[in-house]
């Protein structure tokens, strides 16, 4: 391979705008996912290995990953340290999955960035390697923010999808997080949960101490061998750590803490529904360890008000109280029992209406088994994306569901999302609740929407 001398670099950095860049980004997004860390590596050789100079929190998993990466970067802002965010996808605007002590990435530093990146991509898009997907652009933008404008004292790093040929994978982090293992990306994954396990265990690195709330004996199994063979020390949710729960109520949940190295009695989390007990105790069990091996100062008082300032935008969210309105990204079978639980133990209504749209690689059958038995009227639809799943392919599934549950529930399809969402909000009524779920890149467009009246900016 060639190598990229100061003038090419100049004459191939043509983005004017900041539009220009992201146009050129997720103008990328058709090329899709293609697994593995080649071009990652050639990236980081090329640019001097700038993610050799932080201190990472990997964090891989089926769900949590957002709310567990907010949880972090609360806890690690309150107690005084600057730090990086990278999450996916974003809600609003592309900036928002790179944030700095808890601000988007501006509008002219990713320009810089995107100029900075360009020509590399260019250069590797000639050789075998072909040309670095969004994601890997993306990635790679991250790393440069952080490694060479802002310098946080820690980076909170998403995985992206899986965990070993992760884009993110790049990284040697002080601390890996598995929040769980579930049935998505199972395409790509793998179609067994002890497959998927290996994928998300992909992550963990020689002597890197491992946080996990997994709990099917078969993931865990995975895990357990993995971190044996790195000898990396892993810390079980329900084994080396565990929470009590005291009082559940809307955007009030009281619990209890307990690790290997102390108690931490009485926190309250605003977020909802039960699984946020566990994404709020692997974060916490992170803190412990980042305590005892590199020498964390955590305050209890901050700790105490980070945890309850808590948001993670899309999920049990309420965006709407006239009339009452929830989006969550529910997405999988996972996802859509822990929504299911919540609006069966925390919210009260006297008729649920849903609204879903849904992407055509997911797992719908189960899914829907979760959540319609609590709907009084369902109507589906499609996300402005272009894997989405047809709205009429998605009743003939959920009338399959309704049908072997031995119930008879309006069904509505509107293809249009908008309309859709007119129709929801038309037909819930004051102590009605409506829910929009599936997928986040509907979730994304109809939060903005409500919010903004603008359109969201989409991308993994």
């Amino acid at each position: 391979m060639r190598t990229m001398n100061r003038t090419s670099e100049h004459s191939s950095s043509s983005f004017q705008t900041y539009a220009e860049a992201v146009e050129w980004i997720t103008g990328l997004m058709p090329m899709g996912i293609r697994p593995g860390l080649k071009r990652m590596e050639t990236f980081m050789e090329k640019l001097g290995h700038p993610e050799r100079r932080l201190k990472f929190i990997h964090v891989a998993g089926t769900n949590g990953k957002g709310s567990t990466c907010a949880f972090l970067t609360k806890v690690l802002l309150r107690n005084g340290y600057a730090v990086g965010t990278f999450t996916s996808p974003y809600m609003e605007k592309f900036t928002n999955r790179l944030r700095f002590n808890g601000q988007d990435i501006g509008e002219e530093e990713l320009l810089m960035l995107a100029n900075r990146i360009k020509p590399l991509a260019d250069e590797m898009a000639a050789t075998e390697l072909g040309h670095p997907t969004m994601f890997e652009i993306t990635t790679t933008l991250a790393i440069l923010y952080f490694a060479t404008v802002t310098y946080p004292d820690y980076v909170v790093w998403e995985t992206g999808l899986g965990g070993r040929l992760d884009s993110t994978n790049i990284v040697f982090p002080v601390v890996s997080i598995i929040t769980n293992v579930g049935h998505d990306h199972m395409d790509v994954l793998g179609n067994t949960l002890d497959k998927i396990a290996m994928e998300k265990a992909g992550i963990i690195k020689p002597g890197v101490p491992v946080i996990s709330a997994v709990e099917q004996p078969e993931a865990v199994a995975v895990i357990e061998q993995v971190c044996r063979d790195k000898r990396s020390s892993l810390y079980l949710l329900g084994r080396e750590f565990d929470y009590r729960e005291l009082s559940t109520e809307l955007n009030r949940q009281k619990f209890d803490f307990r690790s290997p190295f102390r108690e931490i009695p009485g926190l309250t989390i605003s977020l909802n529904g039960y699984h946020q007990y566990k994404n709020a105790a692997v974060a916490l069990m992170a803190i412990e360890v980042l305590r005892q091996y590199y020498a964390l100062i955590v305050e209890e008082e901050d700790l105490y008000a980070a945890m309850l300032e808590t948001e993670w935008p899309g999920r049990l969210e309420l965006v709407s109280d006239q009339p009452p309105l929830l989006l969550d990204g529910a997405h999988n079978p996972e996802g859509a029992e822990s929504l299911a639980h919540a609006l069966a133990s925390v919210y009260t209504y006297r008729k649920l209406h849903l609204m879903i749209g849904m992407l055509s690689t997911k797992e719908h059958f189960e899914y829907f088994g979760h959540i319609l038995p609590l709907a009084d009227s369902i109507i589906l639809t499609e996300p402005d994306f272009r894997k989405r799943q047809k709205a009429e392919d998605l009743a003939v599934t959920a009338r399959e569901v309704l049908q072997g549950l031995g119930r008879e529930t309006e069904i509505t399809v509107e293809p249009d999302w908008k309309k859709a969402l007119e129709m929801l909000r038309a037909r819930t009524g004051p102590e009605d609740l409506a829910v929009v779920s599936g997928t986040l890149y509907l979730i994304s467009d109809v939060r903005s929407w409500i919010l903004y009246q603008s359109e969201s900016e989409k991308g993994w």
